[in-house]
């Protein structure tokens, strides 16, 4: 089965099980797990920041950030209106934070630093406080986007201008990192804090980090102890997360060739139709024409020829490459597709 439904579907590769079996651990919730440790200090510094915090999901990272930036009830978060944290985290910001949230259109996901700034609230008591601005690179919803320097710095600049914090989900930033050629640490930069995960497209079996100031984390940890993320000998995990960001990083090119590869040859079979301006990352996002059938008919179809997918809407379908996704396999997928269209649903 060639499972292109998403890149957290790759299993821990040998030399992350080697690592594992042989991790130095303690128990983190007294900060005594030295390979938790090494990963916390290897993350911040790679993307910049002065500390880190090893978190079970890239969810509970999100939303650790946003109970750490905000300060209770009546206070509001600015996002793009596809952004992860406000589609796919059940709410979380309004039932853990208490927050308002303020979302935004963006093409491609790339939000306008204009549109930001008028969407600050200015200091009124029939208003909530904007207190926090989210930004996701890459961008999911939008097939895996990637958002610049430039942007970023401007974007955190106009919220700076106002005394409003920026969080970035980076769930796959070294993804975007990779498109654009520039370190993540670059990317990271602007922002307060990041969440970024390790088992994506890096391909360990858990985990994700938050990284900021000490002061930042500080209080963040406190906020993974509320939410029941304190975790004892960890280091167990913790230990392929440091193969992870040592040995997995530069191979995701391999990733973004392929997911081109099979965006080209989406764009020439008529059933289907994609902007291939979004396919910059490992993301592969299209639409099936209602007349041919719809997304989850399409991928029934596929299943039976051993090719697996998500369906994002009932008539779009998002495909992910990722470590366990050969060029043999992308060239099977893209015979599968052409198969079912000369088959029909």
């Amino acid at each position: 089965m060639i499972d292109l439904r998403s890149d957290t579907v790759t299993k821990p590769t040998p030399a992350m099980r080697q690592a594992m079996a042989n991790a130095e651990v303690g128990d983190d919730v007294y900060g005594e797990d030295p390979t938790i440790n090494r990963l916390e200090e290897l993350g911040a510094t790679m993307l910049g920041k002065e500390a880190g915090l090893f978190v079970p999901s890239g969810t509970m990272g999100n939303q650790i950030c946003i109970l750490t930036h905000t300060n209770g009830r009546s206070e509001e978060v600015i996002l793009e209106e596809e952004a992860h944290i406000y589609v796919y985290e059940v709410a979380g910001m309004a039932v853990l934070a208490g927050c308002s949230v303020k979302t935004l259109p963006a093409p491609h996901g790339q939000l306008d630093p204009a549109a930001v700034g008028d969407a600050i609230r200015a200091d009124n008591i029939h208003f909530p406080r904007t207190r926090l601005l989210c930004l996701e690179n890459t961008h999911n919803r939008a097939g895996g986007t990637v958002m610049s320097v430039s942007r970023t710095q401007a974007l955190s600049d106009v919220a700076r201008s106002a005394g409003v914090a920026v969080h970035l989900d980076g769930a796959r930033l070294f993804n975007a990192a990779t498109a654009l050629g520039v370190s993540a640490a670059e990317l990271a930069g602007p922002v307060d804090s990041v969440q970024f995960c390790l088992s994506k497209g890096l391909s360990a079996p858990v985990g994700s980090l938050v990284v900021g100031s000490k002061p930042f984390i500080g209080e963040a940890r406190r906020m993974r102890k509320l939410l029941g993320g304190g975790m004892r000998q960890a280091g167990v995990i913790a230990a392929a997360g440091i193969v992870a960001l040592t040995e997995m990083v530069e191979r995701l090119v391999e990733d973004h060739e392929h997911a081109r590869q099979l965006g080209e040859a989406i764009a020439e079979m008529s059933p289907f139709s994609i902007d291939l301006e979004t396919v910059q990352t490992n993301i592969v996002a299209f639409n099936v024409d209602p007349a041919f059938g719809t997304a989850p008919e399409v991928l029934d179809a596929l299943q039976r020829f051993g090719v697996r997918a998500n369906p994002v809407r009932p008539e779009r379908i998002r495909m992910v490459t990722h470590a366990e996704i050969s060029r043999e396999d992308i060239s099977r997928a893209i015979d599968a597709l052409q198969e079912t269209v000369r088959q029909g649903v």
